[in-house]
């Protein structure tokens, strides 16, 4: 019976996109609390779920979900398939006979603060405690199944992982010849070498993939959307490139022929260097785009609704010389456009997407934006920023859109609201009708939800209305705090959901789906 609730939710959100006002909450996985370090995809996260169904909310978006790599950002990931084996929850490996007690709650996972992350010790004792899980595993039917219906990406990734631990964690373009051009009769001995590793990694995705789906299922029981996100360039040491160097901008010893990154914006005057290679967008086409449809269909096959981040990259990509040091001297060069977005129909017509952008839209990326009919995304702090175009004033907005009070690389509002000029603030107060030194953070959300774009999120820091030591990511930088906040127990709490349930309902974000 849950199976077939589950069912007819999916296919009344699919049929009600058009029609259904909603909110929700941006907040990654990474953030939930936690008795180890992290948040999980165990109790926490459904304590979550219900919260938002407490609140009133249908929506909760987070981050790309991938097995992070060095600076432990979401969108630099071992594999772009992959889950991240930090969020397999303990506790469940417990209740399954995996893990005992005594190996898991005596250990110290950096919780002296709650409210953030020590990846050094993540890194350090979590595969330790895994290992151990893995030891007592016996696979089944269901492990099997997995493994054959993934085939296509986890078989590689879980060599490229176990190949990783093998050689000490050099990246791929250090490693022997043969393995390096990921040739088969150089790979074929270290199957067999290492296929007690290989076979960790299959066992990590497979208990990964089980939670997510049992989180994803609870959520959908419950009428909660998951939004989950695609990033769009895989890092260069990545399981993605090493196994498919062909589709990218790279020589045969994998150096990059041209590095991804933004030229100047309202985050950084100087632009960014991510680094990531490019990709060969003619390759691509050659296989009908093969590789991106199968991305795609996976993510869709986990959330309700898809972000592909950095949109604007389809229609023009920043280019890099991979000898520069400055963003600046990069230059657009024109993405697939229109012929990917056609194969994304063709192949991918039911699911519903976010169009994710960088702030500037240029009319060629506003064209490609309304030929995809992808949901469009915007952000209320663009909004009474001078620097950005009028399309982020709320009086502009379209119904077809989904409305952020930030993103992931925005500081929270009230760390925002302090870094406003003084005409920009103005700006801000005449427009939610305020006076002068009032504070901004309730007003955005009140916009936000006020607006006519179908869908309202707020990052979860703006309704705790905390400053910018919660900001999730600080664009340009490294280390620091960046990817490290949490929310703590006691904030999850009823009289925050109860505010919640009542602007929600005042601004009729909480409407059964109406058809017609």
């Amino acid at each position: 019976m849950k199976k077939i609730i589950i069912f007819l939710f999916i296919l009344s959100s699919i049929l009600a996109k058009d029609y259904e006002r909603k909110a929700g909450i941006l907040m990654h996985i990474s953030s939930l609390p936690s008795n180890y370090g992290i948040g999980t995809l165990g109790a926490e996260a459904y304590h979550f779920v219900d919260f938002l169904v407490n609140a009133k909310q249908k929506v909760w978006e987070i981050l790309p979900i991938g097995p992070t790599v060095y600076g432990d950002s979401p969108y630099q990931s071992f594999s772009t398939f992959a889950g991240n084996p930090y969020f397999i929850d303990l506790d469940v490996l417990i209740q399954e006979g995996l893990l005992t007690e005594g190996e898991v709650r005596g250990l110290y996972w950096g919780d002296k603060d709650p409210t953030t992350i020590d990846y050094a010790i993540l890194f350090n004792q979590r595969f330790e405690v895994l290992y151990k899980a893995y030891q007592r595993f016996k696979p089944m039917n269901e492990f099997y199944y997995f493994i054959n219906t993934n085939k296509e990406w986890v078989e590689d990734y879980a060599l490229f992982m176990a190949l990783k631990r093998h050689f000490e964690y050099k990246p791929w373009t250090e490693w022997p010849e043969g393995l390096k051009l990921h040739r088969e009769e150089d790979l074929k001995p270290y199957r067999i070498r290492l296929q007690y590793e290989i076979r960790l990694f299959l066992f990590l995705e497979f208990k990964f993939q089980e939670q997510l789906k049992r989180l994803r299922d609870h959520a959908y029981f419950k009428n909660i959307q998951i939004i989950g996100e695609v990033p769009f360039y895989p890092p260069l040491d990545s399981a993605d490139v090493w196994a498919n160097q062909d589709l990218f901008q790279i020589d045969k010893n994998g150096n990059l022929l041209a590095k991804a990154g933004a030229p100047p914006d309202s985050f950084n005057a100087e632009g960014q260097i991510w680094g990531n290679p490019l990709y060969n967008w003619q390759k691509m086409k050659e296989t009908g785009y093969q590789w991106w449809m199968k991305r795609l269909l996976v993510a869709s096959q986990r959330f309700g609704i898809v972000r592909i981040d950095h949109f604007i990259g389809l229609e023009s990509y920043w280019s890099i010389p991979p000898e520069e040091t400055d963003a600046r001297n990069g230059k657009w060069v024109k993405g697939p456009g229109k012929d990917f977005i056609d194969e994304i129909h063709k192949r991918l017509g039911f699911v519903e997407f976010i169009a994710g952008d960088l702030g500037y839209l240029s009319s060629e990326v506003k064209d490609l934006l309304e030929y995809s009919r992808f949901t469009d995304s915007k952000v209320l702090q663009y909004a009474f920023d001078s620097r950005e175009p009028e399309d982020y004033m709320p009086h502009t907005y379209q119904p077809d859109s989904i409305c952020y009070t930030g993103m992931h690389d925005h500081n929270t509002l009230d760390g925002w609201q302090k870094e406003l000029a003084y005409e920009d603030r103005k700006r801000a107060e005449e427009y939610l009708g305020l006076n002068k030194g009032e504070d901004l953070v309730w007003p955005m959300i009140r916009e936000g939800l006020a607006s006519v774009s179908k869908i309202f999120i707020a990052q979860m820091q703006d309704y705790l209305h905390l400053d910018e030591r919660a900001r999730m990511n600080k664009p340009g930088t490294s280390g620091g705090n960046n990817w490290k906040w949490r929310v703590r127990r006691e904030q999850i709490n009823n009289d925050l959901a109860w505010r919640m349930q009542e602007m929600t309902e005042l601004y009729g974000r909480y409407e059964l789906p109406s058809f017609k």
